[in-house]
């Protein structure tokens, strides 16, 4: 059962605002707490399905399909680490280095949907693409727009 201190933070959370109101009336109501929490879920879902068209992800195979075996001098404690997503608290920037073909990208793709499940804005570009993209802005304002647009994640 819900306690009435939880319901009020989800009705606020979700801008029911008529229904934290009247609460006193309703907080008894047997389908008040089945559906702030089927609305609850389904924003949640939403969410994550549209950061994650914004974020550009595109097809990746799963980490769980990774051949720890190659290359030969990955760290993988500190690439498991990398999936606790400290580094975003931190406030640190990651770089993955290495020749073509190693899976960087593989790696990137995870870590950036382990990121966008754990509710944090993803926004994945190639430093090609990001740059003709700047490049191809028509005024520096443009330019300076999308460029807080490509950092703000």
């Amino acid at each position: 059962m819900t306690t009435r201190p939880e319901l009020e933070a989800m009705l606020k959370k979700l801008h029911l605002f008529g229904c934290l109101a009247r609460l006193d009336e309703l907080e008894n109501e047997p389908w008040l707490t089945r559906l702030v929490t089927l609305e609850s879920e389904e924003r949640t879902r939403r969410s994550l399905e549209n950061r994650t068209r914004i974020a550009g992800l595109g097809s990746y195979k799963a980490l769980c399909d990774f051949d720890w075996t190659w290359p030969k001098k990955i760290d993988r404690s500190l690439v498991e680490e990398l999936f606790l997503l400290r580094f975003i608290a931190e406030g640190a920037n990651v770089v993955l280095l290495g020749p073509n073909g190693v899976g960087k990208t593989m790696l990137l793709k995870n870590l950036a949907s382990r990121a966008l499940h754990a509710g944090h804005p993803v926004l994945v570009r190639s430093a090609s693409d990001l740059l003709a993209d700047l490049a191809g802005q028509e005024s520096s304002v443009a330019r300076a727009r999308r460029l807080r647009a490509y950092v703000q994640p």
